[in-house]
């Protein structure tokens, strides 16, 4: 509806309100017009009328039915009808981009992501020089820095690396969650973590116990588990030992002996 909708509607308008429902019922089942809920001004000889929508799939929607006339003409002309979702409706939410979407493990076989030519997480492991060059050129600068071994064609930004550390600190290989939160000791001590090389060694190594939970998985050096290489069980914690074998000298096969 306009925005800049009169205060106060058109008198002969405001009072059409069958002439606006009979407008309605012939785009609409009579069964799903419901009570009249209010009239609006959208300009000098033009309202709109609101009605219930009573459709047991549109619960809280509402059905707009805009008329006009001409100056000194009483006969009501229709202008559009629509269902639009009112204050109470149930509507889908708001549509969010697949890259945002997206998490981890929703990758199958097969699925490709693309990657933005820009994106700030990678930069350029080597430089094409200043001069323009065509789609052909650029590919033979590839193919010789291949040959060179000068290795991939982009790599991981300080944007990217710090992305990915806050990540991985505030996700479940961090501190703060549950499991580390009840570990004995953290993982920084623990002899199955395998430090990383670079920048992100300052914070984070791989755990190499087959038998904990981040197997295989980067982990902060606060983070931690009860799989930790020098946990010790405390005595009352320990298996009972099992008693001596008793021989069984009532067994009747050995009667006969």
């Amino acid at each position: 509806m306009n925005a800049l909708a009169s205060a106060q509607p058109d008198s002969v308008l405001a009072d059409a309100v069958e002439a606006a429902r009979e407008i309605l019922r012939e785009e609409a089942p009579a069964d799903q017009v419901g009570e009249h809920l209010s009239v609006v001004a959208e300009d000098a000889t033009t309202v709109t009328h609101v009605f219930a929508c009573t459709h047991p799939g549109y619960v809280g929607w509402q059905w707009s039915v805009t008329i006009s006339r001409a100056p000194d003409v009483t006969r009501v002309t229709a202008d559009e009808v629509v269902l639009l979702p009112g204050p109470d409706a149930i509507v889908a939410p708001s549509w969010v981009p697949y890259k945002e979407r997206l998490q981890p493990g929703d990758l199958s076989p097969g699925d490709l992501l693309p990657v933005e030519d820009e994106d700030p997480r990678l930069v350029p492991t080597y430089s094409f020089g200043d001069d323009p060059l065509s789609a052909e050129d650029r590919v033979q600068v590839k193919e010789v820095a291949a040959e060179l071994g000068l290795g991939r064609v982009r790599t991981l930004s300080i944007e990217g690396r710090d992305q990915a550390a806050q990540r991985w600190y505030d996700g479940d290989s961090g501190p703060e969650s549950p499991i580390a939160k009840a570990a004995p000791e953290p993982c920084s001590t623990c002899g199955f973590l395998v430090r990383l090389a670079g920048p992100l060694a300052e914070m984070f190594g791989v755990c190499a116990n087959g038998n904990a939970n981040d197997d295989g998985r980067v982990v902060s050096f606060d983070h931690g588990c009860g799989a930790h290489s020098e946990v010790k069980l405390a005595r009352k914690q320990q298996p009972l030992p099992m008693p001596e074998h008793a021989f069984d000298t009532l067994d009747r096969d050995l009667e006969s002996f």
